[in-house]
């Protein structure tokens, strides 16, 4: 069954920089959100898994939930 996770943290943006990032992904547990999370990170930026901070995951309640196919993906599952 699939749940939704909230994953804060942060990437490196540029040679001096790190930008901040919040994502919602759909995933079994925490450890796979986290490793859902490099993977994006590294399509849409680029980034490295290395140059990636992750601070924080916690799992999100239906209604915590704003990304519209995330809400979509829980949704099909149930």
């Amino acid at each position: 069954m699939m749940i939704a996770f909230e994953v804060k943290g942060q990437f490196k943006a540029s040679a001096r920089s790190w930008q901040d990032f919040t994502i919602e992904v759909a995933s079994v547990d925490e450890a796979a959100a986290v490793e859902k999370t490099f993977s994006l990170m590294g399509s849409r930026h680029r980034v490295k898994r290395q140059f990636v901070r992750i601070e924080a995951v916690r799992v999100l309640g239906p209604e915590e939930i704003t990304d519209q196919r995330i809400k979509y993906l829980l949704e099909a599952g149930s």
